[in-house]
């Protein structure tokens, strides 16, 4: 349990550091832009507090909101993924999720790439919207959406298996 904790912990503020120091800085053609601290929420233990979950999902969102300026945007972002992910968790693992049997190393790989695709796009979309905040301008949020969404996957994915824990 203690292990877990101080997993948590250590991968919460290595997430923010590379987030605010190397990813928040990629801008590639204005409107590609990697968001890997999400990682957080999609890797935390199924079976912990979720009332707690759902606040450190909010610490999450607000520090990298302190450090990049903006205004609350990502701690909604957070939040919103946090509240929805045990209907994501449903939706892409099934059965697993149900008796909470599941090992985010030892799942199939599609199950994994369903579940990180879904999480990523609707933080995405709930972030850009903020950021834009305008009806009229919905096809450059779902373009923002799209782009960064693919970015951030792709991240998520290489980091999830270069990480990962070899289970026999």
């Amino acid at each position: 349990m203690n292990n877990i904790i101080s997993t948590n912990i250590l991968r919460f503020f290595i997430l923010v550091l590379i987030q605010v120091l190397i990813c928040s800085h990629i801008n590639f053609l204005g409107y590609i832009n990697p968001y890997i601290y999400i990682l957080f929420v999609i890797l935390f233990p199924v079976k912990n507090n979720r009332v707690l979950f759902i606040f450190l999902s909010f610490l999450l969102g607000l520090t990298v909101d302190i450090f990049l300026d903006s205004g609350g945007m990502h701690a909604a972002a957070c939040v919103f993924i946090a509240y929805v992910r045990p209907v994501v968790l449903k939706f892409s693992f099934g059965i697993q999720y149900e008796h909470l049997t599941m090992k985010f190393d030892a799942i199939e790989f599609g199950s994994k790439i369903t579940y990180i695709t879904v999480l990523t796009i609707l933080h995405h979309i709930i972030l850009f919207y903020l950021e834009i905040f305008s009806i009229s301008k919905i096809m450059l949020v779902l373009q923002k959406t799209l782009f960064s969404s693919i970015f951030t996957i792709l991240l998520c994915v290489l980091i999830t298996i270069i990480f990962s824990r070899k289970t026999k």
